[in-house]
């Protein structure tokens, strides 16, 4: 396999390059910080750059943790804690990406998120034979941990979809009420 050659930018084609990458689509400023060094003739230039973007209004880590997280509420239907993870693999402050989620599902009911992702991802079961099997049971209880949802909304949401909902009390952790 043959290793590409990366061109080098002195500051101004580095500017440029910062203008044309955030015309594409926004970036956290951590995530275009490392997309700025690989391209860097002086690493210095990579800061000085994300300084004058801030200053124009181009780079904003408190927008662009809104604007991901209300899409990922709207679009995918995402757990509040699945959306922190996700903003901090975008390089978003861990705090910053806490109080954003925060704000944004403030007023969301999870428990009707859930109810809805699992009509949504099953929807062409019947609702009767949804989770008569343990393991469907427990593979959809896996899924709605990885969409971001708390184990104490999956288990009650799950009780009710489920043959055998007793099943569900020993997925609870403990210290977590259902």
């Amino acid at each position: 396999m043959e290793e590409r050659k990366v061109r080098l930018l002195g500051a101004e084609a580095l500017w440029a390059y910062a203008l044309k990458v955030l015309a594409g689509r926004a970036y956290s400023t951590g995530e275009l910080r490392e997309k700025l060094r690989r391209r860097a003739e002086r690493a210095s230039d990579v800061d000085d750059i994300l300084a004058r973007l801030k200053d124009h209004g181009y780079l904003d880590d408190r927008r662009f943790a809104e604007g991901f997280a209300a899409a990922r509420l709207s679009n995918d239907r995402f757990g509040s804690s699945r959306v922190v993870q996700d903003l901090r693999q975008h390089r978003v402050a861990p705090s910053l990406a806490e109080r954003t989620v925060k704000k944004v599902y403030q007023d969301v009911n999870e428990e009707a998120l859930i109810e809805e992702w699992v009509r949504r991802k099953y929807r062409l079961a019947q609702r009767e034979g949804l989770f008569q099997e343990d393991k469907d049971l427990a593979a959809a209880y896996r899924r709605l941990l990885r969409a971001g949802f708390r184990t104490g909304e999956i288990v009650k949401v799950l009780k009710r979809f489920a043959k055998n909902p007793d099943l569900l009390d020993s997925f609870e952790p403990p210290g977590e009420e259902s």
